[in-house]
């Protein structure tokens, strides 16, 4: 999983990121609201793990903005307020998910682990996605772009669907090992590279604008011109 945690306590981060990341998971650690605010709209996660006090923008308001930006991750608020009327105020932010400070690993792993398993929303159930031209009918597996059939082999088709249900965000490597090939370790192969260069030669190289972008360091973007 790719976890984001917007925490302003350096040794409450430090110690949940190693641990998490001692478990596989890839974190990004964040000590401002401002900032995470910033992350979650432009990048796609699994989970986000936040704590209420937070500099810039607080947590509340942090994910108020997250939830009316159209962010559908599970939230969990990890946080030393644990009033009854602190936990409601909270979950009716938008969080998904209350643990309070001081607090067991174990156990916020197994929330972590326990958010990313719910199904999405049923309002993300869709069967049609696209952008600029580019439109993928989920129901019968058929990709078009400016109306000309591509074809695309069952891995193609399902990094193009990862792709554009994250459409102007950065998706990184290790999530589309994870997505397309179900794979939860760095195989020390080009796989996803090579299947990179073959989706932009069918969706991108035969026309005139470039959708699928490499953005240096972090992985890739789908989106149309800006």
């Amino acid at each position: 999983m790719r976890i984001l945690m917007i925490e302003d306590d350096t040794v409450t981060s430090a110690y949940a990121a190693r641990g998490l990341v001692e478990h596989g998971h890839v974190c990004d650690v964040l000590s401002d609201g401002t900032d995470g605010l910033f992350y979650a709209t432009r990048h796609s996660y699994d989970v986000i793990v936040a704590d209420r006090k937070l500099p810039g923008l607080d947590g509340l308001s942090m994910v108020r903005a997250m939830r009316a930006a159209g962010v559908q991750t599970p939230i969990l608020f990890l946080t030393a307020i644990g009033g009854i009327d602190d936990r409601v105020e909270g979950l009716g932010a938008g969080a998904d998910d209350y643990l309070t400070k001081p607090f067991a690993f174990a156990e916020l792993l197994a929330r972590i682990q326990a958010l990313a398993r719910r199904p999405p929303p049923l309002a993300e159930v869709v069967t049609r996605l696209g952008v600029a031209g580019l439109d993928m009918d989920l129901i019968r597996r058929e990709v078009r772009r400016d109306g000309q059939v591509i074809d695309l082999l069952p891995k193609e088709f399902t990094l193009l669907e990862v792709l554009l249900r994250n459409q102007g965000r950065v998706v990184t490597r290790t999530m589309l090992l994870e997505r397309v090939w179900d794979i939860h370790f760095d195989p020390q192969t080009s796989v996803v590279e090579t299947h990179i260069s073959r989706l932009r030669a069918k969706i991108d190289r035969p026309f005139a604008v470039m959708l699928l972008h490499t953005v240096k360091n972090l992985g890739y973007s789908l989106h149309a011109p800006r």
